[in-house]
Formats: C-alpha cells, sequence, structure tokens
C-alpha cells in the first residue's frame, strides 16, 4: 500500500460518523447491512449517509453489494487487512518477537465477541 492510499484510508475513518459506520459494519461481518438500516441504526440522514458510505468505499475500507434494488455494505477485508498491514509493516524493527503482542491482538481468535 502506497502512503497516499493509507492517508485516504485512515482519513475516510477519522471522523465520526464514519467511525461509527465502519464498528457498525465489522460487527455485522460479510452480510454487512444495506445503506438505509445503516442510516437507521445510525439515525443519520440517508443522503447524509450515502455521502459518508461513498468516502468509505472510495478509500476501501468497505465494499457495496446490490442485492435487486438495495445496497448493502460491508467490511472489506482486503481493504482493512491491507491497511494494517501498511501500519505495522516496520513494527520493532524486523523483530518480529518483539511484535509478537501487537500482532497477536490482530488475528482471528482474539476478536472480541460482542
Amino acid at each position: 500500500m502506497e502512503d497516499q492510499k493509507a492517508i485516504e484510508c485512515l482519513s475516510a475513518i477519522a471522523h465520526g460518523t464514519r467511525l461509527k459506520v465502519f464498528r457498525l459494519l465489522v460487527s455485522r461481518g460479510d452480510e454487512g447491512l444495506s445503506s438505509g438500516e445503516i442510516a437507521r441504526v445510525l439515525d443519520t440522514p440517508a443522503t447524509t449517509m450515502s455521502t459518508h458510505l461513498g468516502i468509505l468505499a472510495r478509500a476501501g475500507v468497505i465494499r457495496a453489494r446490490r442485492q435487486s434494488r438495495v445496497v448493502c455494505y460491508a467490511v472489506s477485508q482486503d481493504g482493512v487487512r491491507s491497511l494494517l498491514n501498511y501500519l505495522i509493516s516496520d513494527c520493532c524493527g524486523g523483530r518480529p518477537d518483539l511484535c509478537a503482542p501487537s500482532t497477536a491482538a490482530l488475528s482471528p481468535s482474539s476478536v472480541r465477541q460482542t
């Protein structure tokens, strides 16, 4: 991942509503939610939510899929994994043993279930 792409991803998430959207979608897994349901849960007007979803999708941290007339959104596992790998790629000066506690926290088995 290039620096500019990482900045775009982080900037997209660095907004109160978009961070809430991202966290909500993380909790919903691959199934995700429709744009209308996201707007309803977060009590945000649909047009405003559409803008936020577009920013997150263009940054590559969420993905959209059409189901008939409804657009559903879910976290882009590839996009998030790429961002996290970029952020920790130089961790601990290339000494994986020093990074183990941090990288273990990113493993699927350590993800907090809600």
